[in-house]
């Protein structure tokens, strides 16, 4: 297991195209996670990366079946009437999400084009106006980043009021759970926040992260979410890094975490 491919997946396209990102931690959680990303994909008229890895596709964990009544609702409002005064404006969105309109192919009266060239807002048509598709842009990123009020604030596993975070993603949760635990044995105060939204990341993740005199990023990379939080939110977090294919031991992040108290 690695988790070489953040920063693609955050930046690996033409142009300027963020998308969100959503990453299991557990075995479990990959349910939880591809509804999620599933969710947030029909409602704001996205693509979504989810991520995993091998630990994670190869592991197990007891899973008790959920009641779908529970579930969130994913199911999609198609339009089927014109939207804009007697017409379809295949560009027309949401004014809370910013999605787009949806048509099924070949419903009479609301046939439009698609392709990957740049669209004259509202109308869809094929645009080459240089300040539309500077909107257009701008539009795109304020979508994405605007599914920040409609994820969950990042909670923080600190029972003891530490001043020390270590901030995970993805299927380094159980090693470092069972390493804060340890610490939390011998009496050491140690305070633990997984991200399960990468992007955007939850509205509160600069406040947890001031909130704390010390900040460690594991990952199992060289530094990805580490570069992307000292950068956004300017905090002087250190990383603990290793590209070995191989999970995390909890007695070495253990040790990564006494060395920071």
């Amino acid at each position: 297991p690695e988790q070489a491919d953040l920063l693609a997946v955050m930046f690996g396209r033409n142009a300027e195209a963020p998308v969100p990102v959503v990453a299991a931690s557990t075995p479990g959680g990959c349910f939880d996670a591809a509804i999620e990303a599933a969710r947030i994909a029909l409602k704001y008229r996205t693509p979504v990366f989810l991520l995993s890895d091998a630990y994670l596709a190869n592991g197990s964990e007891p899973w008790l079946l959920p009641d779908v009544d529970s579930l969130p609702d994913i199911s999609v409002s198609f339009a089927d009437q014109p939207n804009v005064d007697g017409e379809f404006m295949p560009y027309h969105r949401d004014p809370e999400t910013l999605a787009r309109d949806w048509a099924i192919p070949g419903t009479p009266g609301l046939e439009h084009r698609i392709g990957g060239l740049e669209k004259e807002d509202v109308t869809g048509n094929v645009s080459y106006d240089p300040d539309n598709h500077d909107h257009m842009v701008r539009l795109r990123a304020q979508k994405v980043a605007g599914i920040a009020a409609d994820i969950p604030e990042l909670e923080v596993d600190d029972p003891d009021g530490a001043s020390l975070l270590v901030l995970g993603w993805g299927g380094t949760y159980g090693p470092i759970q069972s390493a804060a635990r340890r610490l939390r044995r011998d009496g050491k105060k140690v305070a633990h926040a997984h991200l399960t939204h990468l992007n955007p990341f939850p509205r509160n993740l600069g406040d947890v992260l001031r909130s704390y005199d010390r900040v460690l990023v594991p990952e199992m990379n060289l530094g990805q979410l580490l570069k992307l939080v000292r950068a956004e939110f300017l905090v002087d977090a250190a990383g603990f890094n290793r590209v070995r294919g191989l999970p995390f031991r909890s007695d070495e992040l253990a040790d990564a975490m006494e060395a920071m108290l």
